[in-house]
């Protein structure tokens, strides 16, 4: 088991978003992303993967495959690998993000389990 603390990845810098890892284990990855007012995440997708992002703390607008909807601290939000998306801190307060992104096992071995 290991055990970790989210405050400890709750990192701003002025210049530029943060990532900060928290777990790291074959092919999943757990990491906060930490956003001062105005900073953004830019469109991009993640192929053969899931994601899950949680408004950790404070709101900004997530835009998926072209469509912005608010994200309020709170709400927790799944998109497909598929799918593009980017978020914005449109907010005069920072906010952060904890994201799962998983990736999805191959054709081939779903087909042995």
């Amino acid at each position: 088991m290991e055990k970790k603390t989210l405050a400890e990845a709750v990192q701003y810098q002025e210049e530029r978003f943060t990532k900060k890892i928290i777990f790291q284990k074959g092919d999943s990855v757990v990491f906060v992303l930490n956003f001062m007012p105005g900073q953004k995440l830019p469109i991009h997708k993640h192929p053969g993967a899931d994601v899950y992002i949680l408004a950790l703390h404070g709101d900004g607008a997530i835009h998926v495959n072209e469509e912005e909807f608010p994200f309020i601290q709170g709400e927790t939000i799944y998109i497909a690998g598929d799918e593009s998306f980017a978020y914005t801190n449109n907010t005069s307060s920072p906010s952060s993000l904890h994201v799962v992104l998983s990736k999805l096992p191959n054709a081939e071995y779903a087909k042995e389990i």
